[in-house]
């Protein structure tokens, strides 16, 4: 403190102006010569956690053999990726020694995964299937799924409205797992890799595949399909990439976790860009460029950084005033100020919108019983998990003490119904500890022609209690069409 503040005479404006500078001279540096890199183990280890290195000083792990830009195993035996070098970065972080066991195709990876042959699976989305012999990591990796099809095909805007079409799609993965029990009404066609996939659809032998945004821009960009095009998101449909581990070893997935959370966004994107960039090659060295316009700019860095910083520090205290301090997840104050432009938003582009109005079931049990440090726990824990269940378009909020709320944007009754469900279904399923079983209600209502916010959110609200009235842990759907009122209860 003393060397900070010149042992107590040095001006306020004066010591925040030095840490201005140093700020600025460390981006300079960042900008000229990139970050350090990291040490192998940084993080910290407990005691048992080293204990488990020590005694496993190398650890096996298998790989898709062919998922570029993800992940591919060359002629000469190296793992080479996106996913990689994130798996190399968590890796090495945690101190953790990996040794690549060959394989030829994702079936045989899986195999040996089961098998015993590897501990780790260096790149996946967990799935039920998955689970039965696998544990997961926090996700190293998201990335949104979406449609590829032909420059005909119309853009996909609810695939509940697709009938009589086909997607084609790799056999054993999680997404075909989801697209059979979610999307019954499309034809599944399932072929050995990713490529017979997309041929298909170049060749009009499936309407449709699916694949990840990333290995879709990349595939479409360097394989030349020219006349196939990303033609939608899925709703829901994040790849949430994680490391698979052993079900026997949760040890190191603890210890790979720790890895995975030292990973900085930056770090991140640098990994994704050495794979999916558009590289454009001169005949001048771009790197001294960049360098000799970096050192220019420091000059002009030092002017606009207090003002930067000042707007930083306003726009922090804003999200903290939009933000629940609890969960996280956008507060009252954020809600009113955003559903008035969704309203008029849905009015004016006909698109729909949906509510969903959740309730944990006999909170105030959970507070006498366990305390409210337990019930802060359970709320936390419900949010986290409706966090998890929401695409990027939704708004969770914070309704206020026990009761959250989930705004829908473009998303019809049906849609929001089942969003609902795979909440319910979620937090019911969730091991909360103490108290051991929590369950939630649920109510859905969506917007009608020229209905205001007030009445919709009555809507769902009434919903909600038609859901507790019922015998709690469930929803119902507002059907609520001016002409009559049915609720129907799932």
């Amino acid at each position: 403190m003393a060397g900070r503040m010149h042992k107590g005479r040095c001006h306020h404006y004066t010591c925040h102006l030095y840490q201005i500078i140093k700020s600025c001279l460390f981006l300079l540096l960042l900008m000229l010569w990139g970050p350090c890199p990291a040490l192998a183990g940084t993080v910290a280890l407990t005691t048992a956690e080293q204990a488990y290195l020590n005694s496993h000083p190398v650890i096996t792990y298998c790989a898709d053999p062919d998922w570029e830009p993800f992940e591919v195993i060359t002629a000469d035996g190296q793992h080479v990726g996106i996913a990689a070098d994130l798996l190399r970065l968590a890796a090495e972080r945690a101190g953790v020694r990996l040794q690549l066991v060959i394989t030829r195709s994702w079936d045989e990876t899986l195999a040996a995964s089961k098998s015993g042959r590897c501990t780790l699976l260096s790149f996946l989305n967990q799935s039920p299937a998955r689970e039965q012999w696998l544990t997961f990591t926090d996700p190293l990796f998201i990335d949104s799924n979406v449609f590829i099809t032909r420059e005909e095909h119309p853009f996909i805007t609810d695939p509940h409205a697709l009938s009589g079409e086909s997607i084609v799609l790799p056999y054993g993965t999680s997404i075909e797992e989801r697209m059979r029990s979610d999307y019954p009404n499309i034809g599944m066609i399932t072929v050995n890799d990713e490529k017979t996939a997309i041929e298909m659809v170049d060749a009009r032998q499936a309407a449709m595949t699916m694949r990840s945004l990333i290995i879709a821009a990349y595939t479409i960009r360097a394989q030349g399909y020219f006349n196939l095009k990303i033609a939608g998101q899925v709703p829901n449909y994040e790849n949430r990439l994680r490391i698979g581990v052993a079900k026997d070893q949760t040890i190191l997935r603890d210890i790979l976790n720790k890895g995975i959370a030292s990973i900085t966004p930056v770090e991140r994107e640098a990994i994704i860009n050495r794979f999916v960039s558009i590289n454009i090659e001169t005949g001048i060295d771009s790197t001294m460029i960049i360098r000799i316009v970096a050192a220019a700019g420091v000059l002009v860095l030092l002017v606009l950084f207090y003002a930067l910083h000042q707007r930083a520090l306003s726009i922090r205290l804003r999200q903290a005033a939009r933000t629940d301090a609890l969960t996280g997840l956008a507060n009252r104050t954020c809600l009113n100020e955003l559903f008035p432009t969704e309203i008029a938003r849905a009015h004016s582009t006909g698109k729909p919108l949906s509510v969903i109005l959740l309730d944990i079931d006999h909170f105030k049990k959970v507070n006498d019983q366990f305390g409210h440090l337990a019930g802060d726990q359970v709320i936390i824990g419900v949010a986290t998990l409706i966090r998890q269940s929401l695409r990027a378009s939704d708004l969770a909020v914070r309704w206020g003490g026990e009761e959250l709320l989930v705004l829908c944007r473009d998303t019809p009754p049906h849609a929001a119904l089942s969003l609902a469900e795979r909440v319910r279904q979620a937090v019911e399923q969730h091991p909360f500890g103490a108290p051991a079983h929590v369950t939630v209600s649920l109510g859905v209502a969506s917007l009608w022609p020229d209905e205001q916010g007030d009445s919709l959110l009555q809507r769902a609200d009434d919903a909600l209690y038609h859901s507790k009235r019922a015998g709690r842990n469930r929803v119902t759907i507002d059907h609520d069409d001016h002409a009559g009122s049915a609720r129907n209860c799932l």
